[in-house]
């Protein structure tokens, strides 16, 4: 069940508020980004912050979705995670964060998260989706990209791993998010979490510097830092942007990039076979004895 939420005030202008876009964007660019409709679903370690990212960039348009509520263990990396937001739906309050800067953004709110049965209202005149969705929301992630695969929609994933992003565009006409992944050689949810992490950060510019023991599959939590969350929300902003505007090159996959600011690393290849590779089925093979 989906909500809108607008919301008007006489002294906010549009035009001032987002001036010091321009520049970087032209005029008419500006109110191309302003006219956009961007999806988030989930909310919590990266999603918030894409939301906040693109709204300040003058993305007037949201479709979002979350089912859950800020927790003590979100404050490290968390956007809307606060003391005064404690135990709140997310959607609700990232929605007021929203229209604190933005109080003419247009917001459509899916409360109860994205499933087989929403997906095409949640949608819906979107141009853009950006995948803001828990590293372990596996079955959430497949349905979403699915119907955006069959619908054209392009969409953009960006991971927190380590002190990095990890980020993947997927774009019509090029390898689709089921191709590349090949969640189908998995037999369990816990090879699905394995073929998940080795595909969305092939590079593992992060593994000589993460503690493994802190990765725990089987009660979904691994670590996480807030510096890595403020590179994905540029990210993923960066190429919502190019894919709004039409302009910028795009590396679509199977190309990956990882940029790690512990290494001073960035990282883009092409993963031609995605997780079909032979060097990606040996890393598959290694963690799933080790995790399994």
């Amino acid at each position: 069940m989906s909500e809108n939420s607008t919301a008007g005030d006489s002294a906010f202008d549009f035009d001032r508020a987002f001036s010091r876009n321009l520049g970087l964007m032209q005029p008419d660019e500006q109110q191309k980004i302003r006219s956009a409709r961007v999806a988030i679903p989930g909310l919590g370690g990266v999603g918030g912050a894409h939301l906040l990212t693109l709204a300040r960039m003058g993305v007037a348009n949201f479709t979002i979705a979350d089912f859950d509520v800020f927790e003590l263990h979100n404050f490290n990396r968390q956007a809307g995670a606060t003391l005064s937001a404690l135990h709140r739906p997310k959607a609700e309050v990232m929605d007021q964060l929203v229209r604190d800067i933005n109080p003419d953004a247009d917001i459509r709110i899916f409360g109860e998260g994205i499933n087989a049965n929403n997906i095409d209202a949640f949608l819906e005149g979107v141009d853009v989706v950006i995948d803001g969705l828990d590293f372990f929301a596996v079955e959430a992630r497949q349905i979403l990209h699915a119907a955006c695969w069959d619908k054209g929609i392009p969409a953009v994933m960006a991971g927190p791993i380590g002190a990095s992003t990890a980020y993947i565009v997927f774009q019509p006409g090029h390898m689709s998010w089921h191709d590349y992944f090949a969640m189908d050689l998995a037999t369990n949810i816990t090879e699905k979490f394995i073929l998940f992490a080795i595909g969305n950060a092939p590079a593992g510019t992060h593994v000589s510097y993460m503690d493994a023991k802190y990765v725990r599959l089987d009660e979904k939590r691994g670590p996480s830092l807030s510096l890595a969350v403020q590179l994905c929300s540029g990210a993923a902003a960066g190429e919502a942007m190019k894919l709004i505007l039409g302009r910028g090159k795009i590396y679509p996959a199977p190309w990956f990039h990882q940029y790690d600011v512990y290494k001073c690393l960035y990282v883009r290849r092409k993963l031609r076979w995605g997780n079909r590779g032979p060097m990606q089925r040996l890393k598959f093979k290694m963690l799933r004895k080790y995790y399994t």
